[in-house]
């Protein structure tokens, strides 16, 4: 039977470097105090088709994959992980915290590799039908300062390779996005240091209503 009360759907975003694994486990943490039963997921990913084209689009195996053809294979990963997680979970009741989603594809793809955005958004009505999250909290910083993190890190994946210009579009495409779309996408100052990253969150959570708590 399914839970009469829909579930939260809510996700972080970023560019490289800010900070959404740490704050992601900070999260999940102030949502299950407040009584949220949470189900963490990622994009690409979260199911076992994700999970392969994850692999295929993160890997080192086809540098010269076509943009296009990289949108669609973000879009295929997520018609699979909505009918199969997001979707499920939020009709139960369960609060979703995903890390990235589609704001991701408008900001990388979009953004980035300068694809047309009426097809993002031909695709993304195609896929999720009216589903929007809750809320998105972008973590933005400067790219040098993501960039200095991230170099500290794993060895860069795919996409992870491409030049400043390219993230600087991204991170340009994602402050967009935040300015449209005020109602459920909010910035927060990730260059700072980590507790004061993490109070910013935590006021974002209150000012959209998410920490109320569940009974």
């Amino acid at each position: 039977m399914k839970n009469e009360k829909q579930g939260k759907f809510i996700t972080l975003e970023g560019i490289e470097g800010v900070g959404k694994t740490s704050n992601l486990r900070f999260i999940k943490e102030l949502l299950e105090s407040s009584g949220h039963d949470c189900v963490v997921t990622r994009e690409p990913g979260g199911t076992n088709l994700g999970e392969a084209l994850r692999g295929l689009l993160l890997s080192h195996s086809d540098e010269n994959m076509s943009a296009d053809a990289e949108l669609l294979m973000m879009f295929a990963a997520r018609a699979e992980h909505l009918s199969k997680v997001i979707l499920p979970a939020i009709d139960n009741g369960q609060t979703v915290l995903c890390d990235r989603f589609t704001e991701a594809t408008y900001a990388y793809q979009g953004g980035g590799r300068r694809l047309d955005v009426d097809k993002i958004s031909e695709l993304e009505d195609w896929v999720q039908g009216d589903l929007r999250p809750n809320l998105t909290i972008i973590l933005d910083a400067p790219v040098e300062v993501g960039r200095a993190r991230a170099s500290s890190r794993s060895e860069p994946d795919r996409i992870e390779k491409e030049q400043d210009d390219f993230f600087q579009r991204v991170r340009k495409a994602y402050i967009e996005l935040a300015e449209h779309y005020p109602d459920r996408i909010c910035l927060v100052d990730a260059s700072k240091e980590l507790a004061e990253v993490q109070h910013q969150i935590h006021e974002r959570l209150g000012e959209y209503d998410i920490l109320t708590t569940i009974d």
